[in-house]
């Protein structure tokens, strides 16, 4: 099983590690209601070197990605980014990204973790006689996540780097500990989320001195159980779970965000336009409120009375409400706010009513 190089320090503070795509990933380092206070109050760091990381580079490089990825990214200038999908040709979803442009290369950042897949999916359509490269940059690059209130005062004290205005999917080019480094404003927790993407060498230089600049404002580490939690919360889906090879964008609101209808031909733009013409969404991402403490599990049917309208992708636990919190995809016509529904998980119907996302919001 592969492990970050943060993997000793994330023993010393006590973590506990779960397999995710057969990464060593902590889940916890004790108690996951003071992980999720943290980002919510004021500071958390997360490794989150696991995630899918591409690096392409070459004179096509733009111009190939951009007649196969959903989203245009021919306005942007180096230094923005923008959410993207890469779709079948049935319109179908095989991967959710994040697409950087720097003026050298572009990276993508899979949202969420999915291993492998995106590169394997894009590098099929690499075709002979392109000028592109991609590199698979998921082992040797490291990936951290400074999420919360106080994120931006502790980056700026650990690198002297000012991102207190950095918009989202904007970067900043810097260097750390004479390691080349992108700092990106993201989207994980609903909370000012700010990621630095650096050669995996430097994670522990980087890592000790967020965690020494953040130890005047309460810095915790953050696992992924509380991060589960707080991407919930945000109303935010992910690859994998959410985001796959079941759902087309406009099922999962990613209108104006992670396709276009304007740019020209892509994999599945077809499928995705018609769906926009003719107003034919067959069902829709939801936040579901479950007034119990029975998590179901992923692929959980959803009922209306007897009638089967869909499935939940994610669901986790909040001590915060005393409820479950979930996504689901429920057929259009039960997807709007307030709607009661049940869910089945562990042979029991528990009641569901469909919730508007995201659930939180900082006021």
């Amino acid at each position: 099983m592969k492990q970050s190089r943060l993997h000793d320090q994330h023993q010393q503070l006590g973590a506990t590690f779960e397999d995710v795509t057969g990464w060593s990933v902590p889940a916890r380092y004790g108690d996951v209601t003071a992980e999720h206070a943290a980002v919510r109050n004021a500071v958390g760091l997360s490794d989150l070197s696991q995630r899918g990381k591409i690096r392409v580079t070459g004179d096509d490089r733009i111009k190939w990605l951009q007649s196969i990825i959903s989203n245009d990214i021919l306005p942007l200038e180096p230094g923005q980014g923008r959410y993207s999908s890469f779709l079948t040709h049935k319109g179908k979803m095989l991967g959710y990204f994040r697409v950087y442009i720097q003026s050298e290369a572009v990276w993508i950042e899979d949202v969420g973790e999915v291993g492998e897949a995106t590169f394997q999916a894009l590098r099929k359509f690499l075709l002979y006689g392109t000028k592109a490269k991609m590199e698979n940059c998921a082992d040797s690059w490291g990936l951290l996540l400074v999420s919360g209130p106080k994120s931006a005062e502790v980056m700026e004290a650990a690198f002297g780097v000012k991102v207190q205005t950095l918009q989202l999917l904007q970067t900043i080019s810097t260097t750390i500990d004479g390691h080349s480094a992108l700092i990106m404003r993201t989207e994980e927790t609903g909370e000012q989320d700010l990621e630095i993407l650096l050669p995996a060498d430097g994670l522990q230089a980087a890592w000790s001195r967020l965690m020494t600049a953040g130890a005047p404002v309460g810095i915790k580490p953050v696992g992924s159980q509380a991060r589960e939690l707080l991407r919930i919360e945000a109303g935010l889906p992910k690859a994998g779970p959410d985001l796959n090879e079941e759902i087309v964008p406009p099922e999962a609101n990613l209108e104006d965000k992670a396709f276009s209808l304007s740019k020209g031909c892509y994999p599945g733009q077809e499928v995705v336009a018609r769906m926009d013409t003719y107003g034919n969404v067959r069902r829709h991402l939801v936040g579901l409120v479950i007034q119990d403490q029975t998590v179901p599990a992923r692929g959980s049917k959803l009922f209306s009375g007897d009638r089967e309208v869909g499935w939940i992708s994610s669901a986790v636990f909040s001590p915060q409400r005393n409820a479950v919190l979930a996504f689901g995809f429920p057929l259009r016509d039960f997807s709007a706010p307030n709607t009661e529904l049940s869910v089945e998980a562990a042979g029991t119907r528990h009641q569901a009513i469909v919730h508007a996302l995201p659930f939180y919001v900082r006021s």
